[in-house]
């Protein structure tokens, strides 16, 4: 029998599913409106076994209507990096596992099992929001587009500018403040209307690199505090982000880890339930659900 794992987020749904010849593959949809989700499954995986994780799982099993099995959504989500990182080729006794999707939640793996260790409220979902706020737009792929052709300088404060004219303690191009340095930047621009002052460019690559250092200073204090190294980033946010990486992985590196960026990350979660279909899986270990 044909059988799908799927992972059902406040933005998107992830779907892992088995075809024919057993290959898995991986489809994503936007969550809004559920009722095409539900449509699509329908038409697509008709007889399907299915697993459901998430937070909308309980909805969408409504609008299915028809029979499924439910697994922990932090228990499928280790359950499948440990599984994607296994196909990779890459193996750690312990790590350090940071979701970045709408919000952000982190987890210490190991040989043992796996447990919560903490969160932001600062992830995806706050890149748009802010997004829409302060430069009117609301779409992911446009807002990251957009911001890879653009630089922070006249809105985050850096340590060199704090330190102008003498040698800072530390690194000068770490930020000091995000979105610090905007008053002193409108002072120096005055007459000039602010959106020439502020291109939107130069304001989403800032929403972007403080999403990125947020969620990096705190992955890598809980990588401290439970002894892991190596930091797995996975999530959607990072799906053809370059800029989003590329500040979580300075940052990272700066302060000792070592980062890694799952391939098919964002579908940890729903290859994770799709396993959890499969006998004697580890999502089924009473030690993923702490």
């Amino acid at each position: 029998m044909e059988k799908a794992g799927i992972d059902a987020g406040g933005t998107l749904v992830k779907v892992a599913y088995e075809e024919n010849d057993r290959s898995i593959r991986y489809v994503k949809l936007t969550s809004d409106p559920l009722e095409s989700v539900a449509a699509w499954i329908r038409n697509e995986l008709p007889e399907a076994q299915l697993c459901l994780t998430g937070g909308r799982a309980s909805r969408l099993l409504n609008l299915l209507g028809r029979p499924a099995v439910f697994v922990s959504e932090f228990e499928a989500t280790c359950e499948g990096a440990r599984r994607l990182l296994e196909q990779g080729g890459k193996q750690w006794d312990r790590f350090l596992l940071t979701n970045v999707g709408t919000g952000t939640s982190i987890h210490i793996v190991s040989r043992e099992g796996a447990a919560r260790v903490g969160g932001t409220g600062v992830g995806g979902g706050t890149i748009l929001g802010l997004s829409r706020l302060l430069a009117g737009t609301g779409d992911f792929g446009s807002i990251v587009k957009v911001a890879q052709a653009g630089r922070r300088d006249a809105t985050d404060l850096k340590v060199s500018h704090i330190y102008e004219g003498a040698v800072p303690p530390i690194d000068g191009n770490l930020t000091a403040s995000n979105f610090g340095r905007v008053e002193e930047t409108i002072r120096r621009s005055a007459g000039l209307e602010e959106s020439a002052v502020f291109p939107a460019e130069d304001v989403l690559a800032s929403v972007i690199g403080m999403v990125g250092e947020t969620v990096a200073t705190v992955s890598v204090h809980a990588a401290g505090q439970h002894a892991a190294q190596v930091i797995v980033y996975i999530g959607s946010s990072f799906e053809w982000n370059g800029p989003l990486q590329e500040a979580v992985a300075s940052y990272t590196r700066f302060r000792g880890a070592e980062p890694y960026f799952a391939p098919n990350g964002a579908f940890s979660g729903a290859l994770g339930a799709l396993l959890a279909l499969t006998p004697h899986s580890r999502c089924s270990d009473p030690r993923y659900n702490e």
